[in-house]
């Protein structure tokens, strides 16, 4: 074959790849303009993993990221990975629940946080963590799940009833959200955006002068309403 003949006949490959949406198999055939977002950082993920397999968070965004595309095989697959390289990896054992509501398999979904739950009930802490990664995917039920349980645990934790109020606040749930305020911040009053909340929903909270001395430092606490 000539190099004439040799030159039409890749020409003509190449136009009908294009065409029909296929694309060669390696990457260096193919320009950027051709590829989504998501293909490149799908390839840019896969050649950070190339120089450090032991990369949990990278598994994990790789996980999402075949997760959008439905592609469900290779975003469980990514998403074990990187909970074999963290195994308190919450974010990707939510995402493992989520991603099986998504395809239908409730069952297995309430399984997997079923247990999730559980492992995370040896601390009030790790129960937290949970909740928020619950919270990240949208499963609220889980996420107050969590956090109960870690009130139950711990009723006079500043954080849990922190976290309680955010919950209800993100939940439209006004009332609630300030009671769980209100006693976080009894709890332990350094905390500006917790007073900052009060604030919005109208509780009026009494803050000490940042100069006076510690030992005659009132704890702040929410004024009392008229």
């Amino acid at each position: 074959m000539n190099m004439k003949l040799r030159a039409f006949v890749s020409g003509t490959v190449l136009f009908a790849l294009a065409v029909s949406g296929c694309r060669p198999t390696g990457s260096a055939g193919v320009s950027a303009a051709g590829r989504t977002a998501v293909d490149i950082r799908i390839a840019q993920l896969q050649q950070e993993l190339n120089k450090k397999w032991e990369n949990p968070a990278a598994h994990y965004e790789l996980g999402q990221l075949y997760h959008s595309q439905g592609n469900w095989s290779k975003a469980d697959w990514h998403y074990d990975q990187a909970i074999s390289f963290n195994p308190v990896y919450r974010e990707a054992q939510t995402a493992k629940v989520k991603m099986q509501f998504d395809m239908g398999d409730r069952s297995k979904g309430e399984y997997l946080a079923n247990m999730y739950i559980s492992q995370a009930s040896s601390s009030p802490d790790q129960l937290l963590t949970l909740g928020s990664a619950f919270e990240k995917q949208r499963l609220n039920d889980y996420t107050l799940r969590c956090y109960e349980t870690a009130l139950k645990m711990a009723p006079d934790s500043s954080p849990v009833n922190r976290h309680l109020g955010y919950y209800y606040l993100a939940n439209n749930k006004p009332e609630q959200a300030k009671d769980f305020f209100v006693r976080s911040f009894q709890l332990n009053p350094n905390q500006p955006d917790v007073a900052n909340e009060l604030g919005k929903l109208g509780v009026a909270v009494r803050i000490p002068a940042a100069e006076a001395p510690a030992s005659l430092t009132q704890p702040m606490t929410p004024a009392a309403q008229p």
